[in-house]
C-alpha cells in the first residue's frame, strides 16, 4: 500500500489533527466486534463479513438497527443499551494503543500542534478510554457520538470539532480508519489520512493513506490536503475477517 507523503515546500503544517479513537488510536473496533457478535448470537444470528460495513465504525444505534433488521427479533433500543453495556466493560477491561499512537501524539504536541479526538462512540466509552489507554494526552477536547445531533457519517462531528478549533475543517487533517469516519471527514471538508483497521477505505480524492500510525509523523500530515491525494491502495473486501482473526490473536497475546 502507498503511503502519504510530502508535497514540496508549499505545504504548511495543519492548523489542528483531528483523531478518530476507534481503531485508530486505540484497538477497540475487534472489541466492538466481539460485542456486536456476542449480541448478535443472543438474537440467533453469527457476524460474517457482510455485517461488517453495518458493524464496524458505525453507530450504536445503526449496528442495533442493523442487529434487529437481520435477526427479526429484540427493540432496536434494547439491543444498543446491550451494545453499549458490553462494549464498555471490555473497554474498562483494557484497550491497547495502535502502533504509533503515543509518539505520533507526543510530536504533534511538541510541535504545539492542536489535536482533538472526534468519536461515534458514547460519551462514557470516550471517557473511559481517554481516562486509561490515552490518559495524560493533552486532547483539546474530546467528542462522543452524544455531543452532536448526528454522528459519523455525517459532518456534523468534524464540523463542530473544527469550529470548537475556531479554524475552518479545510486546514484540518482528520486520521480515520473507517469508511464511514472517512466520509463523516470528508464531507466537513478536512484532508483525510486514512489508516485502515478492519474494513477497506475507498480511495478519494481528498484521501490520503498510510499502513499505520507508526509511518506518520508531522511531515506526512503536512502533506494532506483536500485536493487530489497521492496513489492509494487499499486491502479487498476478503481479508475483513482474516484481519480481525489476526487483531484478535495479537490482543490474547497468541
Amino acid at each position: 500500500m502507498s503511503t502519504a507523503g510530502p508535497r514540496g515546500s508549499t505545504e504548511t503544517t495543519p492548523a489542528a489533527v483531528l483523531f478518530d479513537m476507534d481503531g485508530t488510536l486505540v484497538d477497540t473496533e475487534v472489541l466492538w466486534w466481539e460485542t456486536a457478535d456476542e449480541i448478535a448470537g443472543s438474537l440467533g444470528h453469527r457476524l460474517t463479513g457482510a455485517d461488517a460495513p453495518e458493524v464496524v465504525g458505525r453507530a450504536v444505534a445503526d449496528t442495533a438497527a442493523h442487529l434487529v433488521r437481520v435477526t427479526g427479533g429484540g427493540c432496536a433500543d434494547t439491543v444498543a443499551a446491550e451494545l453499549t453495556g458490553s462494549f464498555f466493560r471490555r473497554v474498562e477491561a483494557g484497550a491497547p494503543l495502535r502502533p504509533g499512537a503515543r509518539r505520533l501524539l507526543a510530536e504533534l504536541e511538541r510541535a504545539e500542534v492542536p489535536f482533538a479526538l472526534v468519536s461515534a462512540s458514547p460519551r462514557a466509552v470516550v471517557d473511559s478510554v481517554v481516562g486509561g489507554s490515552l490518559a495524560d494526552v493533552p486532547f483539546a477536547f474530546t467528542l462522543s457520538a452524544d455531543d452532536t445531533v448526528r454522528t459519523k457519517p455525517y459532518p456534523d462531528p468534524y464540523r463542530a470539532a473544527a469550529e470548537r478549533l475556531g479554524v475552518g475543517p479545510a486546514v484540518c487533517v482528520a486520521v480515520e480508519d473507517s469508511p464511514d469516519g472517512s466520509a463523516s471527514a470528508q464531507a466537513a471538508g478536512c484532508a483525510v489520512l486514512v489508516v485502515p483497521s478492519l474494513l477497506p477505505v475507498e480511495p478519494a480524492v481528498g484521501r490520503y493513506f498510510a499502513r499505520s500510525l507508526e509511518d506518520v509523523d508531522l511531515a506526512v500530515l503536512r502533506g494532506c490536503d483536500p485536493g487530489p491525494p497521492r496513489a492509494s491502495d487499499r486491502p479487498s473486501e476478503s481479508v475483513i475477517l482474516a484481519t480481525f482473526d489476526v487483531c484478535k490473536a495479537q490482543m490474547s497475546g497468541s
